[in-house]
């Protein structure tokens, strides 16, 4: 027994009225889905942004803290012209 398939229609890979080898040109849809991000999300982004940031900068503070144990325990470091630029600092820190 064998079968035979008529076809429906015609199979033409290029359609009528576009020339092989052009594209057309894509306009913006009016109708397309729009994301809105609010401000929250936002702000969030971006302190998570900045936590990265802190976590992948290297710490410099430990060559501070070596340096100033030094000072520190040098007993010509410590004097009245120290001490009292120390004070107006923290001063200024908490009053500003």
């Amino acid at each position: 027994m064998s079968m035979t398939i008529d076809r429906i229609g015609s199979v033409d890979p290029i359609q009528p009225g576009k020339k092989p080898g052009q594209t057309g040109q894509v306009k913006g849809n009016p109708n397309a889905d729009i994301i809105i991000i609010s401000s929250e999300a936002q702000a969030k982004s971006e302190l998570l942004r900045i936590q990265e940031l802190v976590a992948a900068a290297p710490d410099l503070r430990a060559e501070k803290i070596a340096e100033l144990k030094i000072k520190i325990n040098d007993p010509s470091y410590i004097n009245d012209k120290v001490v009292n630029s120390t004070a107006d600092k923290i001063i200024d820190a908490l009053f500003g």
